[in-house]
Order: C-alpha cells, then sequence, then structure tokens
C-alpha cells in the first residue's frame, strides 16, 4: 500500500480517547449490541472500494473501553471499510475468548465452507447497508440469495437505511426469511415527532414482522443536542423520545450499542462513558435496562445461555 492508500478521510473526527467513567453501573452481564473495528490497517487492510478510511481502531482499543465501562460482552459489527473481507472482525473474535459474537458482510457466491467458519468464530448475522453515501446500491436479489443461505445457520440480517427510504424498502424486507435487526431505529428524522406518521409507519413495521431495534447512536440522530461531552448527563434530549418508544413498545426486542469508534461523525466525537449514562434516559427502569441490555441480546447472539 502507497501513504495514500492509508491516508484518513479528510475531516475524520479521531475517537475520544480517556472517556469519562459512567456513573450509571450496567447491569452483570450486559452486551454492546453495536461496536466495530478497524484495522489496524498495517494488519487488516481496507478495502480498496471503500468509501472512507477512518483511524485505526483495533480490538485491543475496543476490548479496554469494554472493560473501562463495565460492558461484559461485545457484538461487533463487519465495517463498510473493510467490504467483504472479515479478517478484522474474526481475528477480534478469536481474541474475545468467547465474549463477542459478529455480524459480518458476505456475498452471494460465498462458500459453505467460509460460513461454517464465520459461525464457528461467532459470527451469527450479516448486514445489509442501504444507506447511499456509504455503499453504492444494493442488489436485492444479491441479498437475497445471502439471507437464504444464512438462514439454516440461525443467522439474522442487521438492516441499515434512511428513514424516508422504508416505505420503498419494506416489501422487500418483509420478504427476508430471517429475523431482521434494525440499526439506529431505522435512522428518523427527530425534528418531527416521535408520535407522528413517519414513525408510527416505522414502529408499525417492526410490530408487523420478526425485528429487533437497535436503540444506538442517538450522536448520529441528534439534531439539537447537547452533545455528550463535558460531563453531559441530560444529551440529545431531542432523540430521547424515539428510542424511548421503542423501549417502551418493544421492551423485549430491544438492543442498544456504543456504536464506537463512532465512524463517519462530522459534528462532534462523543465520550462514551456519557454514552452509557444516556441509557437511563431511554430505558428507565431495572427491567427495561435488564432487557435491552442482557436478556435480548443474549437471546439473539447467545441463545445457548438465553433463559
Amino acid at each position: 500500500m502507497t501513504d495514500h492508500d492509508t491516508a484518513v478521510t479528510p475531516g475524520w473526527l479521531d475517537w475520544y480517547r480517556g472517556p469519562s467513567k459512567p456513573e450509571f453501573v450496567l447491569p452483570p452481564g450486559a452486551v454492546d449490541a453495536h461496536c466495530h473495528v478497524f484495522g489496524p490497517a498495517a494488519e487488516f487492510p481496507f478495502a480498496p472500494e471503500r468509501k472512507y478510511t477512518p483511524v485505526d481502531a483495533s480490538k485491543h482499543d475496543l476490548f479496554a473501553l469494554r472493560d473501562h465501562l463495565g460492558v461484559d460482552r461485545n457484538v461487533i459489527v463487519q465495517a463498510t471499510c473493510h467490504g467483504a473481507d472479515n479478517s478484522a472482525l474474526v481475528d477480534a473474535l478469536h481474541a474475545a475468548g468467547g465474549r463477542a459474537r459478529g455480524v459480518a458482510t458476505v456475498r452471494p457466491d460465498v462458500t459453505d465452507a467460509e460460513l461454517r467458519r464465520l459461525h464457528d468464530a461467532g459470527v451469527r448475522g450479516v448486514r445489509f447497508n442501504f444507506v447511499r453515501r456509504l455503499v453504492d446500491a444494493a442488489p436485492r436479489e444479491a441479498l437475497e440469495t445471502v439471507a437464504r443461505r444464512v438462514a439454516p445457520l440461525g443467522w439474522h440480517v442487521v438492516l441499515y437505511f434512511e428513514a424516508e427510504d422504508l416505505p420503498d424498502l419494506e416489501p422487500f424486507f418483509a420478504s427476508l426469511p430471517v429475523p431482521l435487526v434494525i440499526d439506529h431505529m431505522g435512522r428518523p428524522d427527530v425534528t418531527r415527532s416521535a408520535d407522528g406518521p413517519e414513525f408510527a409507519r416505522f414502529l408499525r413495521f417492526v410490530a408487523a414482522n420478526d425485528v429487533w431495534v437497535k436503540v444506538s447512536c442517538p450522536e448520529r440522530l441528534t439534531v439539537s443536542g447537547p452533545p455528550a461531552l463535558d460531563g453531559e448527563r441530560n444529551a440529545y434530549r431531542d432523540v430521547v423520545p424515539f428510542a424511548r418508544k421503542v423501549v417502551e413498545e418493544f421492551t423485549d426486542r430491544a438492543l442498544w450499542g456504543t456504536d464506537w469508534p463512532h465512524p463517519n461523525l462530522k459534528n462532534h466525537m462523543p465520550d462514551d462513558g456519557l454514552l452509557v449514562d444516556h441509557i437511563p434516559h431511554i430505558a428507565t427502569t431495572a427491567e427495561q435496562q435488564r432487557a435491552l441490555l442482557v436478556d435480548n441480546p443474549l437471546r439473539l447472539y447467545w441463545p445457548e445461555e438465553a433463559r
């Protein structure tokens, strides 16, 4: 690789160094159900077709954050900058010693042997990305093939899309033969009402299908903040009504994650300790918190341990 090949995308925000210690104590067994590893590029080169080049964020950095926050386990999601080369993901899963599961990116021509290798490493899902600024047009026929291939393994499909695209995508999503996990609440427009017709449509889609929802990334959805920085423990107030509604209506199908190291943020980089302190604003009871952080991710990613 040349220096140009590994040059970080201009304007890229580095992940927050030295996060605060959360005041909110996570329940034993808590899972960060959405995070990533980037490289390190010298060991795990980024995909030539990538849309961005991030700062390295290694498995060692992720595990240090896990322990600092009081998280017990991680679900590591394949980053688009690595394409369909899941080497960095698999390496992190092996290093986690059973304390991590993975969501991979695979192509329709993936071999049965490769799927088995990924499963044995701890992969339990595949991600389909429909956000146009991150990927080229997603071919639905190919994705349908992937979903059929992974269904016998008991895997699910993680979906990332913009709220405005749901009406067009919903019939395709509903046709997939696997459980669905929605990233970041389907990216609602938080300047509109959480009780309005747009978010109501999303909630109806969740109710009508085998769908789980990540109430993650308030830092990505917020418009008016305030950001999770400088000790702010009442951050992202404009996002809270949306997340709280999901947790209340789908208590047994909601998941939470940090989204560390927060790829493609343009405005600010949040303190991950303060993101943990955001949780009681969206899951307001001990029962909701345990479901969100422990019971639900166990059922989805460690079903052999779920009660």
